[in-house]
């Protein structure tokens, strides 16, 4: 067929299709998994189409990272927030439900924010809806509620580590969390 007559094949929304394909190949099997290649093949669109969206691998996992942080900050916004535990909680349950993804949130990649500045965004509004959270806890002070924040964050994060690690089950972590983030006693 003459190239000049060929139909051309386009997707339409390839970008949020290679990041759906990023986060399949992430649950499977980890970051190291994630191609543009990959990814490409999964949507049937060639690998060089890719690099209309993204610049190289890094730049997906970017987006990919950013919709979870996206994700993470509706969950947290959508827990109980009559107690910093509900956060903590919905924080451990995020991390289980999401392993993969998780772990790419909070690996390397995030040292680049400045790089990624919607990744840099989607992760600081995700630490707002924890802070949002701390300032039921921390008044009338605004640095208290910040402070509150890092705390709360540290701990739901270290829980939800020791659960993904298998460390310590799930059950001990919600009895952990209820008993020291300002929830119910165990």
């Amino acid at each position: 067929m003459n190239i000049a007559t060929r139909p051309t094949y386009h997707h339409g929304n390839l970008g949020p299709a290679l990041i759906a394909a990023a986060r399949e190949l992430l649950d499977a099997d980890g970051p190291g998994a994630v191609s543009l290649r990959e990814a490409a093949r999964r949507v049937g669109v060639s690998a060089t189409a890719t690099y209309r969206h993204f610049n190289d691998k890094d730049h997906l996992l970017a987006a990919v990272a950013a919709e979870g942080y996206r994700e993470f900050a509706q969950m947290l916004r959508d827990a109980d927030h009559s107690a910093l535990s509900g956060m903590g909680n919905a924080y451990i349950d995020f991390a289980l439900a999401h392993p993969g993804l998780f772990r790419l949130m909070f690996g390397p990649l995030l040292r680049e924010r400045d790089r990624y500045p919607e990744l840099g965004a989607a992760a600081d509004d995700a630490f707002n809806a924890l802070l949002e959270g701390a300032k039921h806890f921390s008044r009338p002070r605004e640095d208290d509620a910040e402070s509150v924040a890092y705390a709360a964050w540290s701990f739901s994060h270290g829980l939800a580590r020791l659960v993904l690690d298998e460390v310590i089950p799930r059950e001990r972590a919600q009895k952990v969390c209820n008993a020291f983030l300002f929830g119910r006693a165990p």
